[in-house]
């Protein structure tokens, strides 16, 4: 970016933040504006789309490992029956359908 910039920002910040910033600045040899538009430009920020939506889905996935721990337990106790190793393989799909469905990562993983 160049040329004139007629906007300001303001933040509140402590006297030992503002030192801090300044000295990150003169370190990287650029004007403490440049550094926070250059820090900014580097965030990402991330945002729930609907806090209610995202509680519900925890709600069903909680309810689905609840599920399957009952599973799992029932094919523990029947480790000798055919039918378990059907179970088992079924839980594996689901075990993979779920990673893929909410797969965990830090939601600020990119701005680092």
């Amino acid at each position: 970016m160049s040329g004139r910039r007629p906007a300001t920002v303001s933040a509140r910040v402590s006297a030992a933040e503002l030192a801090d910033w300044r000295a990150k600045a003169a370190a990287a040899g650029v004007p403490l504006s440049a550094l926070v538009r250059e820090a900014m430009a580097r965030t990402r920020t991330w945002t729930a789309p609907a806090a209610e939506v995202e509680r519900e889905r925890t709600k069903q996935v909680a309810r689905i490992g609840n599920n399957l721990n009952q599973i799992a337990r029932w094919v523990n106790t029947h480790k000798a029956a055919i039918e378990a190793v059907e179970v088992i393989v079924h839980l594996i799909a689901i075990e993979r359908a779920l990673r893929t469905l909410a797969p965990v990562e830090s939601p600020d993983a990119d701005a680092r």
